[in-house]
């Protein structure tokens, strides 16, 4: 009987301690685009048509000053001074037509193919992915342009890595839901696996095209000019990636001059928005295509520039379309 007492005296003074704390921190349930407008900013691309809100750009410092035109693979020599004029003029038609324009600030001085920001950023509707380009000549672009989406508040969303290589200009895209994405010297097998991942896991159905050999983007090959309209440069452009825009309600306008479309880049053009496109001038056969079949074209020269290979889809990088 008095060890049952104490057993009991015992258990009535025991400490009472209380239960451990639940969760008190609540993850908020919402993705990076919910989030966007008031963590980051107002950016986001899912189309080469949709009115351009944004771009990134680089306009040319001292990089394009005395540097060997052959080895930085550009066709001649350039006049800086000219070089620059024709990247502000196209820079002011954007802002004339109510485009923010975010330049790169800082680059290196032995760059100077780095004013072609659309194969330094690919753009999508959660952020940006930024490239790791191919040639030896512009790797290093990259650290720059990463630097300015910081500093603007454009999230980054991955970046090409490993031995990975990917240019922004091997992606076009078609619609939200759909992007050709390209694979060739530009972008090797690594790379495009980097990126088709991303895409599809925003739910986008990736075409696949491969870019000849000799030829560097799609965007020298094939761009779109509004919702229903594209131009090709047919021997160049796979039957798989025509079918596929037709039946997406495309009518493809063959680009009706080979000097048109690979020398003077009549298909490097943006769309400021559907049906209204600036573009290289010196390309009439193209441009009266165009403009039969409704489309708005504003020209402007770029000669100077398209020295480098490459016009005005090479120097604009989309941050926010639509």
């Amino acid at each position: 009987m008095t060890d049952l007492n104490n057993m009991k005296n015992t258990s009535c003074c025991k400490e009472d301690i209380d239960a451990l704390a639940g969760e008190r921190w609540f993850p908020k349930e919402s993705t990076i685009i919910d989030d966007m407008k008031d963590l980051w900013g107002d950016w986001g691309v899912a189309s080469e048509v949709d009115d351009l809100k944004a771009v990134l750009m680089r306009r040319p410092g001292k990089e394009i000053e005395n540097f060997d035109w052959e080895a930085a693979r550009f066709k001649a020599p350039i006049d800086p001074e000219r070089f620059r004029a024709q990247h502000d003029a196209l820079a002011q038609i954007y802002r004339d037509h109510g485009v923010a324009v975010h330049y790169v600030e800082e680059q290196r001085e032995d760059k100077p193919n780095a004013l072609f920001c659309r194969d330094l950023v690919l753009m999508t509707p959660e952020g940006a992915i930024v490239t790791r380009p191919a040639m030896e000549a512009r790797r290093g672009e990259e650290r720059y342009a990463a630097k300015a989406l910081a500093d603007l508040g454009v999230p980054i969303i991955r970046t090409i890595c490993g031995d990975a290589t990917f240019e922004g200009a091997m992606v076009m895209w078609v619609d939200r839901h759909t992007a050709i994405l390209a694979c060739g010297v530009r972008t090797n097998t690594s790379g495009y696996a980097m990126v088709k991942s991303e895409l599809e896991r925003m739910g986008v159905t990736v075409l696949q095209m491969q870019v000849p050999y000799g030829h560097a983007h799609i965007d020298g090959n094939l761009n779109l000019a509004s919702h229903d309209v594209a131009m090709i440069h047919a021997p160049q452009v796979p039957y798989d990636i025509c079918d596929a825009l037709k039946k997406k309600g495309y009518k493809l306008l063959e680009c009706p001059s080979r000097t048109e479309a690979k020398e003077t880049f009549a298909i490097n053009f943006v769309a400021i928005k559907p049906g209204l496109i600036v573009m290289p001038a010196g390309n009439p056969r193209s441009q009266e295509l165009l403009e039969k079949n409704g489309i708005q074209v504003i020209p402007v020269e770029f000669d100077e520039v398209m020295k480098g290979f490459g016009a005005i889809h090479c120097c604009t990088a989309f941050l926010k379309r639509g």
